[in-house]
């Protein structure tokens, strides 16, 4: 898999004030992301909204991010939930033109033990028609993925890599040292990229390569390439704001510092809302900076 090696944005789904899907807005942002050298995008992930969309939605949204991207860029889209049985009929109706993998959250809300988190990961993965990527999450989830768990599911053959965004360097590692050879570990926070790159991690999904696609792909790209001195300046650069977009709510802070790039709006869908105004205040002074 080597199209997820490097640099993924999650596709933010911006709104127009009246909370439709602003598909200008993403055409600009997709075009803005492939000028930057963003390696692929992911579509419909928490990032995305995708709770809030509908499935008419939901379909439109990957319809133009297809359209736009022409073949440019992999595409991989996210498909998890806490019910299997339905994650596992949704795999089965899906439409896979165009797509190179999907990207599967640990179920959130019923809070499965391990051995329940490893068995709904075998019948997605076992329904999957294309790879799958794990996705290990515990802010949002509400309970962890051990790396022992994530190791036992990397010897399923359709499952290729995880997203991990525990912020828990140790677990990271012991995947990294345990791994099969062509098991990805792929960053899920931004923060923590480069060192986890530094470990032998194969790249990020990211939020904060939005507004910064040159500076924090091109990280990636030289840590990958083992240039350690390159990536650790512009993680230096990008670490105030990839940790700033997450003081007040996520999609909302990466809109703000778009919004202050004239790229899109700030509205998010409800529950969610706009950061305050502390937080805009700053988000909107690191904008400037951003490339």
């Amino acid at each position: 898999m080597k199209e997820l090696i490097g640099t993924g944005t999650a596709l933010i789904t911006p709104f127009n004030s009246d909370y439709s899907v602003d598909f200008a807005a993403l055409e600009r942002i997709i075009e803005q992301q492939i000028a930057g050298g963003t390696d692929y995008f992911v579509m419909l992930g928490t990032t995305g909204e995708s709770v809030t969309l509908s499935s008419e939605e939901k379909a439109q949204v990957v319809a133009c991010i297809k359209k736009t991207t022409a073949g440019r860029i992999p595409l991989v889209l996210g498909v998890g939930g806490n019910n299997t049985a339905e994650v596992v009929k949704q795999l089965q109706k899906l439409d896979t033109e165009g797509l190179c993998a999907i990207l599967s959250v640990s179920p959130y809300y019923n809070k499965p033990n391990q051995q329940g988190i490893i068995h709904h990961y075998t019948e997605v993965a076992n329904a999957s028609p294309l790879p799958v990527i794990l996705y290990n999450v515990p802010g949002r989830t509400g309970s962890n993925m051990t790396a022992s768990t994530q190791l036992a599911l990397a010897n399923h053959p359709n499952i290729v890599a995880t997203k991990e965004a525990s912020g828990n360097m140790e677990q990271v590692m012991t995947i990294l040292a345990n791994k099969p050879a062509d098991f990805l570990v792929i960053s899920g926070d931004d923060a923590l990229t480069f060192p986890m790159l530094a470990c032998g991690g194969s790249g990020v999904i990211s939020v904060i390569n939005h507004a910064f696609p040159k500076t924090f792909s091109g990280m990636v790209r030289s840590a990958l390439q083992g240039d350690f001195a390159s990536a650790r300046s512009a993680h230096e650069q990008v670490l105030e704001s990839a940790i700033a977009i997450f003081a007040d709510g996520s999609p909302s802070g990466i809109k703000t510092m778009l919004n202050e790039m004239k790229l899109c709006g700030t509205t998010v869908r409800p529950p969610l809302w706009p950061v305050n105004d502390t937080v805009d205040t700053n988000l909107r002074r690191l904008a400037k900076n951003a490339q």
